[in-house]
């Protein structure tokens, strides 16, 4: 298993000493480097990497900045001087959160969590079904205590909660342990549109669209919730609109 990564770090010391611990892992493949958060979203969306070593403090923006301008955010792992970041870095979705100077050991248990990660969601893709979902459908969707056995063409919405994502149809919003990433492979593209970072919607379910800040589009469902289609994804939505 290669796994396509990028360093994004000011330093090119903390680099260099990161690019020596990797030499004892051949299964990460260093593609790029950035030395600021501007460089690191230009390689990202250039290279679609697998995963990205991602320091915080950084002069232009910080690591957090970085990820918020991410359409779709590739496997984060944390490494930074500070140790007062670490309960956001999870908020975000964060792999691992390593301290420098990087001990081996440590950089051994979060690339052990990549590995992981990577196998579930490839489990999760071709385990089940390789055709995509369609609205016609039904899912299964367990909450805690509560199940529901639900027609995909009820649901409304799909909204990332971390590593969990919270599914809109009828009053319910329960929450079922997928990725946003994971779901999205699975769905009919035709249907179900990737609005931005943290909402799949409905196109069916769609009542009102307006034009929003930067180009973007604010789109109003027939559930009552307004969200925002993201000026890259704006692109994309109204070439599959139009004839």
């Amino acid at each position: 298993m290669s796994i396509k990564s990028i360093i994004i770090d000011d330093e090119r010391l903390a680099r260099n000493e990161l690019k020596k611990l990797l030499q004892e892992h051949p299964e990460i493949n260093v593609i790029e480097e950035a030395v600021n958060a501007k460089e690191g979203i230009e390689k990202i969306e250039a290279y679609n990497p697998d995963l990205i070593f991602l320091d915080i403090q950084m002069p232009d923006k910080t690591g957090f900045d970085l990820l918020a301008e991410l359409e779709r955010a590739p496997r984060v792992i944390f490494t930074t001087a500070y140790d007062e970041y670490a309960f956001k870095a999870f908020e975000v979705n964060a792999l691992d959160y390593l301290l420098k100077p990087i001990e081996p050991k440590r950089l051994n248990d979060a690339i052990h969590k990549v590995q992981l990660e990577i196998a579930k969601e490839k489990m999760e893709i071709n385990g089940l079904n390789k055709n995509p979902l369609t609205d016609a459908d039904q899912v299964f969707v367990k909450d805690g205590e509560r199940c529901w056995f639900v027609k995909l063409a009820e649901v409304r919405l799909f909204e990332s909660v971390g590593n969990y994502a919270k599914v809109y149809f009828g009053t319910n919003k329960p929450l079922v342990l997928k990725s946003l990433n994971a779901l999205e492979e699975r769905l009919d593209p035709k249907v179900f549109f990737r609005a931005n970072r943290k909402h799949i919607i409905n196109v069916k379910w769609i009542e009102k669209i307006e034009p929003y800040f930067n180009g973007g589009l604010l789109v109003e469902l027939k559930g009552g919730e307004k969200i925002e289609v993201s000026r890259r994804q704006t692109v994309k939505f109204k070439e599959m609109m139009s004839f």
